[in-house]
């Protein structure tokens, strides 16, 4: 296999990763924080409706753990296509 088509495939994986992780933190930013918000004020997570901890805190928690399963999964990946450090 030549250096070019291993690193198309390498690229082609990475911004898949990517366009997956990201689709995880717009479900959980825009449809758990806004479109889902008044049927999750129902529920209550200490003193602050659910919903209301999702639009502030869930979207920023959710992308924390993101950028920690990106590292994880693209250590894999670099390993995989061998072009880690």
């Amino acid at each position: 296999m030549s250096d070019k088509a291993r690193f198309e495939g390498y690229w082609k994986a990475n911004i898949r990763l990517i366009t997956i992780l990201l689709a995880i933190w717009a479900l959980v930013s825009y449809v758990c924080g806004i479109l889902l918000a008044p049927a999750l004020n129902s529920i209550y997570l200490g003193s602050l409706p659910l919903g209301f901890w999702f639009a502030h805190q869930g979207s920023m928690i959710t992308f924390v753990v993101l950028i920690f399963v990106y590292c994880k999964l693209m250590d894999g990946l670099d390993a995989a296509h061998d072009v880690q450090e």
